[in-house]
């Protein structure tokens, strides 16, 4: 698939062959991805907090949440108001500071239909961070593509459930949500979502969740910054489609406000 970026900064300027070294062959930072739309975006403060906290575990330093908005701001500049954005941190060891590399790319539209996703037992290393070294899970997704697949579904070598290759993944027993509780990445629209699902008469928890329990539940959804889509197929076990929870679960994530970024 061809990747199309509108723009890409370092650190506030366009990057020089020289610049981009590091960060092409250093497989070692961290980043948070973002849908903007009219200059806002959801979550804005979790998406701060996240490059923040992964900042200070992997280089030692916190990052100022003013100055990663600068930086996006400066590079949609006053020409795109929808994208795709990614801020990527790193830190080159001749500079000893961290440098902040924004891509703007089209919008990403929203998942459509259900999912079908193929279990793979795979755990990402340093799971709670959103780290640049994802060889494994797209290995796997890419696999899972040709085999028809839409993503993975990361599991244990028990079948424990983790999480999807870019996606959180949760399961409605018709009360609640349980979001799996193996080590993963906590997202920003998962974040969102537990915070609203018990306005909405919905509960949220976090526990275990195996292959072999997946009959069990009336509806399966996954979650990330492109919004929530239901799951209507892991691996070769076909599942419901609640449609009255996919609509609620809808309604729930378009209430999200927008942040100015």
């Amino acid at each position: 698939m061809e990747i199309v970026f509108l723009r890409v900064e370092i650190d506030g300027r366009p990057p020089t062959a020289e610049a981009l070294w590091h960060p092409a062959l250093v497989n070692y930072g961290h980043f948070t991805a973002l849908q903007v739309r009219n200059g806002r975006t959801r979550g804005l403060g979790l998406h701060l907090a996240r490059l923040d906290a992964a900042n200070r575990e992997l280089f030692g330093a916190g990052l100022d949440g003013d100055l990663v908005r600068e930086r996006v701001r400066h590079a949609l500049a006053d020409d795109t108001r929808d994208a795709s954005v990614r801020v990527v941190a790193y830190c080159p060891e001749d500079r000893g500071a961290v440098s902040l590399l924004v891509a703007v790319l089209p919008p990403a539209p929203p998942p459509s239909g259900w999912q079908s996703l193929k279990p793979v037992p795979y755990e990402r290393p340093v799971a709670h961070v959103k780290h640049v070294g994802g060889f494994g899970q797209l290995y796997h997704r890419k696999v899972a593509e040709r085999e028809g697949f839409d993503d993975v579904l990361l599991t244990g070598p028990d079948g424990t459930v983790a999480e999807g290759g870019v996606t959180n993944i949760g399961f409605f027993d018709g009360s609640s949500v349980l979001w799996p509780d193996a080590p993963s990445l906590g997202g920003v629209t998962m974040a969102l979502l537990e915070d609203r699902l018990p306005a909405a008469g919905i509960g949220s928890r976090r526990g275990p969740v195996r292959l072999a329990d997946l009959p069990a539940y009336r509806s399966v959804f996954v979650a990330n910054s492109r919004g929530v889509a239901p799951v209507g197929r892991i691996g070769d076990v076909t599942l419901p489609v609640d449609d009255d929870f996919a609509r609620t679960l809808s309604e729930v994530y378009e209430s999200v406000p927008w942040d100015p970024i």
